[in-house]
């Protein structure tokens, strides 16, 4: 069977697995946004991309979000927060590592359901506020 083909509940997988398809698909929407709205050459789109994939920046984003999320994704947000990590990156607090992680859950899981337009409008808010 070909693997590319093969359709997964994204019910069924960890929090962790969300939140590593999530990292991608946030990154590509940055990626986007920034050469949509700017003319700026590679280097320094690289260098404002970063500052806004930060779990810092990420954790921001997600307060921005929150009040307009269902409950069923207000729950997937909460359980890629709430997930055990077992390391945090230096330039991170604990805390909004937790909240970044929560909000890569919840676009992953997004885009594995298939819900791309309501990916975009969640981001339309993050970078619009």
């Amino acid at each position: 069977m070909d693997k590319l083909n093969k359709n997964i509940d994204p019910k069924t997988l960890s929090s962790l697995t969300c939140a590593f398809v999530g990292d991608g698909v946030y990154e590509l929407l940055v990626r986007e946004y920034l050469v949509k709205c700017d003319g700026r050459r590679v280097g320094e789109l690289n260098r404002v991309k970063v500052d806004m994939v930060c779990a810092k920046a990420q954790s921001e984003a997600a307060f921005k979000v929150i009040p307009y999320l269902s409950e069923e994704e207000l729950a997937v947000y909460k359980r890629g927060r709430n997930v055990n990590v077992n390391s945090v990156p230096k330039n991170a607090t604990l805390r909004d590592y937790h909240t970044a992680t929560g909000l890569e859950a919840l676009f992953g899981y997004l885009y594995l359901c298939g819900k791309n337009q309501r990916i975009r409008e969640l981001f339309e808010i993050i970078v619009n506020e």
